[in-house]
């Protein structure tokens, strides 16, 4: 099994030796950098660039500038999306957001993680889980959401909330860790 299909499966996996990874992530890097340095009114070029990143998507979305990505291809966005400035997608497994998801400035999903043991983890080890977030989202700016988390639909997200576990639909969820605080 190749260490891509480690990282996919959420095996433990060596993202820093193997070549076909590597050459994955340089490749969107630059595209990422490319995206990043279009001037913020050349609206056509930028939705051009961005939908070669992104593995799926629907028609209407955008992604303010500067936007970072690992491979790009496990991403997909649902219609009616939109993020705000400098959002981070660690996507070494699949991240998928629903339709109607607005997220705040300065967020973070991540599905990488490093073994709690230092001596996997110095090997240059990780891990990596899906996040799914459904329809109707709000994610407050600050956000950190975890490896293998699931936001539900109808969801707000409070700002500067690290999401470490599920979120049940139709919920308010707001801290470190982020717990629910209300029910919609």
């Amino acid at each position: 099994m190749s260490e891509k299909d480690k990282m996919i499966s959420g095996e433990i996996y060596n993202a820093n030796y193997d070549e076909e990874l590597i050459k994955e992530r340089i490749k969107v890097k630059d595209k990422c950098y490319e995206y990043n340095n279009i001037k913020p009114s050349d609206i056509e070029n930028r939705t051009k660039l961005i939908k070669t990143i992104l593995g799926k998507h629907k028609n209407n979305f955008y992604i303010e500038q500067p936007f970072i990505c690992d491979y790009g291809y496990n991403i997909e966005i649902g219609e009616n999306f939109y993020s705000n400035h400098n959002l981070i997608i660690l996507d070494a497994n699949k991240v998928k957001f629903g339709d109607n998801v607005f997220i705040a400035p300065n967020c973070g999903f991540y599905t990488a993680g490093h073994p709690t043991d230092y001596k996997t983890r110095n090997e240059g080890l990780e891990y990596a889980k899906p996040i799914t977030v459904g329809n109707n989202v709000w994610i407050g700016g600050n956000v950190c959401v975890l490896p293998g988390v699931t936001i539900g639909d109808n969801v707000v997200i409070g700002a500067g909330s690290v999401v470490n576990k599920d979120i049940p639909s139709n919920v308010v969820a707001v801290g470190n860790p982020c717990k629910v605080i209300k029910e919609i």
